[in-house]
C-alpha cells in the first residue's frame, strides 16, 4: 500500500554552527509503504516497490504491521534488494560490530571498546551523511524505530542534497569536487589499529546512478588542504544554515515515526541529523548497505 506523508513540522535540528531560530519545514513529501507481514520482504513485488521509490525519491518510510525487534524484515528486505536489484550487502560498522548498530543512549556500555559513538549519547547530531570517512561509503542506510523518544526530543531531520547544492555558487561546487580534503575516521569506526586513519578526497562527485552530484558531509572530520577548499567548505556550511536551505528541511517527529517505523535513505542524495534526545529509552537500529566508490576513480 502506497501513501504519501504530507504534514508540516517546525524545524528542530541545530547544526555545528547554530542558527538563530528554527525554521518551518515545507510539506513533507515522503513515499510511504506498509509491510503487512514479516514475509512481505520475500515478495518480489513489494521489494520492487521499495526499489522504485529509492530510485525516484531517494527516501522511503515503511510501517511494519507486526513486532520485529530483531529486524528480520529489514534483513530480508536488503537481501531481496541484493538478489533482485543488485544492491551490495550491508557493511560492518567497525572492527567490532556486524551489520546492525544500536542507536540508544548509554553511559557505560559501548559497542566499540574504549570509544563512545555519538549515537550512544543524547546529544544533537549536526547535519551529515553516513560514513563520510569511507572511500566507498554505503549508498543506503535504514533506521528502524524500536522505542521512539516520548519526551519531545530525538527528531530526525532530512534535507535533499539537490535542494542544497542549487544554492551554492558554481565556483564552490567546482572546488568541492576537488580531492582537497583530509577526512579523518572517527575512533569508534576505525577498522585498523592506526590512530591516524584517514583518507583524502572530495566532498562532491558526479553520481552515475542518479545523474546528479553526490555529497558526503560531516564537518568535524574534514580538514581543507587548500585555501580554495576552505572557502568552499565555509560557503557550504553557511548556505546549509541559511533560510533558503532551512525552508527545505523536513522534520520527522516521534509522532510521525512511531515504533515499527523504518526510514530508508539514499546516503548521497539526502543529508540527515537529529536534535537532542530527551528520552533515555529511545532506541533505533541502523544498517548500511550497497557500498560504492565515491567519485569516478
Amino acid at each position: 500500500m502506497l501513501r504519501t506523508l504530507t504534514r508540516a513540522y517546525h524545524g528542530a535540528l541545530g547544526t555545528s554552527i547554530r542558527s538563530a531560530a528554527p525554521a518551518l519545514s515545507p510539506l513533507a513529501n515522503i513515499p510511504y509503504l506498509q509491510a503487512p507481514r514479516l514475509d512481505s520482504a520475500h515478495d518480489q513485488s513489494h521489494v520492487g516497490s521499495v526499489q522504485r521509490h529509492l530510485q525516484d525519491a531517494g527516501v522511503l518510510k515503511i510501517s511494519l504491521n507486526f513486532d520485529d525487534n530483531d529486524s528480520h524484515y529489514l534483513t530480508n528486505l536488503i537481501q531481496g534488494l541484493h538478489r533482485w536489484h543488485g544492491h551490495g550487502l550491508p557493511i560492518t560498522h567497525s572492527a567490532h560490530r556486524g551489520w546492525y548498530w544500536d542507536i540508544r543512549p548509554s553511559q557505560t556500555v559501548f559497542q566499540c571498546p574504549d570509544h563512545q559513538a555519538r549515537s550512544e549519547t543524547m546529544n544533537e547530531f549536526p547535519w551529515h551523511t553516513d560514513c563520510s570517512y569511507e572511500a566507498t561509503p554505503p549508498r543506503f542506510f535504514a533506521l528502524q524505530v524500536l522505542h521512539p523518544d516520548q519526551c519531545g526530543g530525538g527528531t530526525l531531520s532530512v534535507l535533499k542534497v539537490d535542494n542544497l547544492l542549487k544554492l551554492l555558487s558554481e565556483s564552490t561546487r567546482a572546488a568541492l569536487q576537488k580531492k582537497d580534503y583530509l577526512i579523518t575516521v572517527p575512533p569508534e569506526f576505525r577498522k585498523t589499529d592506526n590512530k591516524d586513519e584517514s583518507i583524502i578526497g572530495s566532498l562532491l562527485s558526479p553520481d552515475p546512478e542518479s545523474g546528479s552530484l553526490a555529497l558526503r558531509f560531516r564537518e568535524d572530520i574534514f580538514t581543507p588542504l587548500t585555501g580554495e577548499a576552505g572557502l568552499a567548505l565555509e560557503e557550504l556550511k553557511s548556505v546549509l544554515l541559511g533560510p533558503k536551505a532551512q525552508a527545505e528541511v523536513v522534520n520527522l517527529t516521534a509522532e510521525m515515526m512511531p515504533r515499527g517505523s523504518i526510514i530508508i535513505m539514499d546516503n548521497r542524495r539526502w543529508l540527515h541529523g537529529r536534535n537532542q534526545v530527551k528520552d533515555p529509552r529511545r532506541h533505533l537500529k541502523r544498517v548500511r548497505w550497497d557500498a560504492r566508490q565515491f567519485g569516478l576513480d
